[in-house]
């Protein structure tokens, strides 16, 4: 499988003006499911007749498609925007309501949306009702660009959570967030392609995003709210996007990238249980001046994966579980789609020209 590693923009905290409601791009008819809403929890429930019971709202759900207005109504309640306000400056985003217990809500984002204010600033949070709450920074990753963002609100709408793993390239998606501060815009469209190496720039650090590319448009501002799937289900993280343009030219051109769900889901709730999150490593260092196709390893991290399995310096990485590296992006990106503890299975060019197949377990560290 070839893949193209890409560097992408990620100037998403630009705000303009704040409107309610949602605007919705509609696409066409779609053979539809009928399905009922519980009013409280937004959970689905299978409706055999098309009526519902007393607290459930009757929905319809694309069957081969998205029902974007149904699918709208579902999710927009547990999608929110996030104003940050810093001694660096000030932006907006988007997020999405992950968790919620009687008297706190834990709401998922970019780390990039959130991380001027980490160091002193505010985070205003606006729930799709108008209500305003002020945000508290619970934990936040840099290598994944994630961050968590609690409120002192509980029995919030909590957005359903889908699995990644089993989208496919034409899949309808919908995209939410607050472009340009228009809170509450809704988008749909396809996945356009999956495993994307996507590397995007911070002030802190470089984070390596193993993407689901999209087609729906994103655009300044829709950082860090969901991607959902035909049924309204949180498949994708919206973080990134590819333009032509800087600055205040920066808009959707049909490309832009979303950490998987499944992938974020781990991260989410480590932060959560625990303020910190942690990565896989592979226990090596690439060699930056390699030109090749491949990475080739410049050093081994004493008793890690690399090493303990035997790869030796010089090597180059060829393949990692199948997927073919062309760079160290790409390899990176690969380790970082997994978990601490996996094995992997690892193809690499000896420095006598021969291919030799090594299984690593990918150890741990704290994610920065």
């Amino acid at each position: 499988m070839k893949s193209t590693t890409i560097k992408v923009l990620i100037g998403f905290l630009i705000g303009a003006v704040s409107v309610g409601g949602f605007a919705v791009a509609n696409t066409p008819s779609v053979p539809v499911v009928k399905a009922c809403m519980d009013n409280k929890s937004k959970a689905l429930f299978v409706s055999t007749n098309g009526s519902c019971a007393k607290g459930r709202t009757a929905i319809d759900i694309g069957a081969t498609g998205a029902n974007v207005k149904s699918i709208a109504q579902l999710v927009s309640p547990s999608v929110v925007s996030l104003e940050v306000n810093s001694l660096a400056g000030g932006g907006t985003g988007s997020g999405s309501i992950i968790r919620t217990t009687s008297s706190i809500s834990y709401i998922v984002t970019n780390n990039h949306v959130i991380e001027g204010a980490a160091t002193g600033g505010t985070i205003d949070v606006e729930l799709n009702n108008g209500d305003v709450l002020v945000g508290t920074i619970v934990g936040r990753d840099s290598e994944y660009d994630l961050a968590v963002v609690s409120v002192k609100k509980g029995n919030l709408p909590v957005i359903t959570q889908g699995d990644s793993s089993a989208v496919a390239i034409g899949d309808a998606v919908v995209a939410f967030g607050s472009p340009l501060g228009l809170s509450g815009t809704v988008t749909s469209g396809i996945i356009s392609a999956l495993n994307r190496p996507v590397t995007t720039g911070s002030t802190s650090i470089t984070s390596y995003i193993d993407a689901i590319q999209t087609d729906a448009a994103i655009n300044p501002g829709n950082s860090g709210g969901p991607l959902v799937d035909s049924q309204g289900r949180i498949v994708g993280v919206n973080s990134a996007i590819a333009s032509l343009g800087t600055g205040s030219t920066v808009g959707n051109i049909g490309l832009g990238f979303s950490i998987p769900f499944n992938q974020a889901k781990r991260i989410i709730n480590e932060i959560i249980e625990t303020g910190k999150s942690t990565k896989p490593i592979f226990g090596v260092s690439f060699d930056s001046t390699f030109t090749g196709t491949g990475a080739k390893i410049g050093a081994l991290t004493a008793g890690k994966g690399a090493e303990k399995a035997g790869i030796p310096v010089g090597s180059i990485v060829k393949t990692i579980d199948g997927y073919k590296i062309n760079d160290a992006v790409s390899a990176i990106v690969r380790i970082r789609s997994k978990v601490p503890g996996d094995k992997v299975t690892v193809v690499v060019e000896l420095v006598g020209g021969t291919l030799k197949t090594f299984i690593v377990t990918l150890d741990s560290a704290p994610s920065l």
